[in-house]
């Protein structure tokens, strides 16, 4: 499909952005007193918790540290688990970590690999460093590029070896992470994939007119919808003092409690089924403490989130 053609086609998705935001009737919903909120994983039948765990949170930790941080987010009622090989040794220290919960948590794993044989391979080693048989969820990770889209889908491309995978059952569902609304909605396109993990944030969402087509086309075949960068502010400016503090973090987090709080809402106000918080360990146990809080949002209150985000700097943009 030529470009200029795929964006007249996205564009007929916009009037399904009145769903958005604050309508949840299409998700199925379960919480109790004290309990963290789980929610419907697309056609997949899982209940999610709506804060999953990213596995940056463990990447240079000891085996101790990772084991505490693991049981931190289990005693909070998290189960879904998030990695890959890119985050370091995060699956290293993540395996021993999560292997005593394991029958009892939803754990996904992703590859940048494009082609079938590179694909498969990394998957075997994942399997291995996790100690697990078989991942829950399976992804094509960070697809940002149509070429991309083309090898994984192509002759010998990575998908033969997902497809095979799930055949021998060392993957349950088959998904994949973009950056791109032109490779997300190629992706979707081209298979009936489980799930997407993709950027809800407020001010791509409101002034870089970047992910209203793609949730509304998700929704649209029922797939889980994984958030990432609800707690982002914006890309890092040169020389920012705040960025030591973040150094796992490629992006400037929000700062204070009221406005990640802010960006949880306005993420989980969306039928998403959990949202990713950034890696940093301080701000995974923030989105933990604040989770309760982050009730969807009113109509008012999504109108003056709109005024506020349309006048930000936002990561990513629609068109490219």
């Amino acid at each position: 499909m030529k470009r200029r053609d795929f964006i007249k086609k996205t564009a007929t998705l916009v009037p399904a952005l009145s769903l958005f935001p604050a309508d949840l009737s299409s998700i199925t919903r379960s919480s109790g007193p004290g309990q963290m909120e789980k929610r419907m994983f697309g056609k997949t039948g899982a209940m999610l918790s709506v804060i999953g765990f990213g596995g940056i949170v463990v990447r240079d930790a000891t085996p101790e540290e990772a084991a505490v941080r693991v049981k931190q987010a289990i005693d909070a009622g998290v189960n879904y688990f998030d990695v890959a090989p890119g985050y370091g040794d995060a699956e290293i220290k993540l395996g021993p970590a999560l292997e005593p919960y394991r029958a009892n948590v939803f754990l996904s794993d992703k590859t940048n690999k494009r082609t079938r044989d590179e694909a498969r391979a990394e998957l075997e080693e994942s399997l291995k460093r996790l100690r697990t048989d078989y991942f829950d969820l399976y992804q094509h990770h960070g697809v940002t590029r149509m070429e991309q889209v083309e090898t994984i889908m192509g002759p010998g491309g990575a998908m033969e070896t997902f497809l095979e995978a799930k055949a021998e059952g060392k993957v349950r569902h088959l998904g994949f992470s973009a950056h791109s609304v032109e490779a997300a909605m190629a992706l979707m396109e081209a298979y009936d994939f489980d799930s997407i993990m993709f950027p809800v944030n407020l001010a791509t969402w409101h002034s870089g007119n970047f992910g209203p087509q793609v949730l509304a086309m998700a929704q649209q075949k029922n797939m889980g919808i994984i958030a990432l960068k609800a707690m982002a502010k914006r890309r890092w400016l040169q020389d920012a003092p705040e960025r030591s503090r973040y150094p796992k973090a490629w992006y400037e987090p929000f700062a204070n409690e009221e406005d990640m709080l802010m960006g949880l809402r306005f993420g989980l106000s969306h039928p998403i089924t959990t949202a990713i918080p950034p890696g940093e360990e301080k701000l995974f146990e923030k989105a933990l403490k604040l989770h309760h809080k982050a009730e969807p949002l009113t109509r008012a209150e999504a109108e003056s989130m709109k005024q506020q985000a349309s006048a930000w700097e936002p990561m990513f943009k629609y068109p490219m």
